[in-house]
């Protein structure tokens, strides 16, 4: 196919060229009605590319296929049968992936660190979850994506279950070993779903950890906007085989997407794809040579440990993504989310995850020497940083995390409920998440019994800086349960 195309970006300059006025939406008529003080933050191009797609990036009948040949495109520079544009996120595409796989109280095996965007389609499906263990690392207090032959053991105890969901990478950057997992599901023909949210960039350089399409996996999910250069909730989804039927796919992403999809989700997705298959393998192989020099000068500093090889191993990571730079920063007597907001608040400097010991800084190819050198400045000067020491948290153990599901996601976010103090919520059902933000992995779902183990931890971790989202009580003095 001819990748110099980008039939988005195309549509989009013909509907400037051609002066169309326009009487249907966006109301404000590509900027000529914005408040000065939007456009002065803001700026004009963002409105004058914000077009409606039927009857404005393409017809009233969409008989120029701009969006479709867009992600036939698409399709063909991953290695895909399909793509699918999401412009609500992966929340959204992972919805509609896991939707076209299992319906009502149908069985899915999902991986437990699956992000609450999976669980909120459990909510919304009424999908019967088996849980599939993630490989726990109980040193470092994470997961990994897990093992194919706990998939297989998963399966054997539950073959009526429609198919596997996969998370990986991790928000640590740690990968699985999705071909081995694929086998496993393609023994049974299973279906397999990949949340690869953090692997948008996979397909494009060789020194990358293995793409979800080129490893047999039938589905993923990717966010451009979290590894790519599209803006934010530029999602798509990927299919291949004969396992999910595309028709029933579009279908569920019909059923979930808005009916006024942005166009400057379509654009910079458009232009995304162009950019990686003309110049992608040059320019991920500059980031990865620049993510080796910004992992060597940081492991220099004082304090600080860059993780990445101790992740890998047999019952650990098949493979870690350089590009995410986890520092462990808990040799400078701190925590992560210490770190963090002295980050922001002193050096100018915003990361992604932080826990209890680590903090993430993820590269992209718009990172250059400067924005590294910036990165390298400031966590140098947060080495000679006075902070006061970190409040304990209360690590619970692998064991401690996997409770006991008394009741279907659904039937328990939706059930009659009473809120309770914490204290009285251990040996509760839970009606509610409660989710460390990010990565955004519930601790505790609706349908699980709370136990004393997780509410310490996550108490704890409350008080010590993490962010918990979900639940009503944001103190979490108090838990949502289901009334007895």
């Amino acid at each position: 196919m001819d990748h110099s195309q980008a039939p988005v970006l195309e549509a989009l300059q013909a509907f400037r060229d051609k002066g169309f006025t326009p009487f249907n939406p966006p109301g404000h008529r590509q900027g000529r009605g914005v408040d000065k003080r939007v456009l002065d933050v803001v700026g004009e191009a963002v409105f004058a590319s914000d077009v409606i797609a039927v009857n404005g990036l393409d017809d009233r009948r969409v008989s120029h296929g701009v969006l479709k040949r867009a992600q036939e495109l698409m399709a063909d520079a991953v290695h895909a049968e399909h793509a699918f544009f999401s412009t609500c996120g992966s929340s959204l595409s992972i919805k509609s992936a896991m939707l076209a796989v299992a319906g009502p109280h149908e069985k899915l095996l999902v991986a437990r660190q699956s992000h609450k965007s999976v669980i909120s389609a459990l909510i919304l499906s009424g999908v019967s979850p088996v849980w599939v263990r993630p490989q726990w690392d109980g040193e470092h207090h994470l997961s990994h994506p897990p093992s194919a032959d706990e998939v297989r053991r998963r399966f054997a105890e539950e073959p009526d279950a429609k198919g596997m969901l996969l998370v990986t990478p991790t928000d640590y950057g740690t990968c699985g070993d999705i071909e081995a997992v694929a086998e496993a599901c393609h023994e049974l023909d299973k279906p397999l779903v990949v949340d690869e949210a953090w692997g948008a960039h996979l397909p494009f350089h060789p020194d990358l950890p293995p793409w979800a399409m080129d490893a047999a996996a039938d589905l993923c999910v990717t966010s451009v906007h979290k590894s790519g250069t599209a803006v934010e909730q530029s999602s798509v989804f990927h299919l291949q085989g004969d396992r999910v039927d595309p028709a029933v796919l579009k279908a569920r992403e019909d059923l979930l997407g808005t009916t006024s999809p942005s166009s400057l989700v379509y654009a910079t997705l458009d232009g995304w794809r162009r950019q990686m298959v003309e110049y992608g393998e040059t320019l991920l192989g500059a980031a990865l040579s620049l993510a080796h020099e910004t992992r060597a000068a940081l492991a220099g500093l004082p304090g600080i440990r860059v993780m990445g090889e101790e992740f890998v191993g047999p019952d650990a990571a098949m493979s870690y993504d350089p590009l995410k730079i986890v520092l462990d920063v808990s040799g400078l007597g701190i925590s992560g989310y210490q770190a963090a907001d002295w980050l922001r608040d002193n050096g100018r400097v915003t990361v992604g995850l932080s826990d209890h010991r680590r903090t993430v800084a993820h590269l992209t190819i718009a990172d250059d020497e400067h924005s590294t050198a910036t990165l390298l400045g400031a966590i140098t000067e947060l080495t000679r940083a006075d902070l006061p020491s970190p409040r304990p948290v209360d690590l619970p153990s692998p064991a401690d995390l996997e409770l006991e599901t008394a009741m279907l996601p659904r039937d328990a976010f939706f059930a009659e409920t009473e809120q309770v103090s914490a204290e009285q919520a251990v040996g509760r059902v839970s009606a509610e998440m409660l989710t460390p933000y990010p990565p955004g992995a519930p601790a505790v779902l609706p349908g699980e019994v709370i136990t004393t183990e997780v509410l310490d931890y996550l108490r704890s971790g409350l008080a010590a800086g993490m962010q918990l989202p979900d639940p009503v009580d944001a103190e979490l003095e108090s838990v949502r349960v289901v009334a007895r």
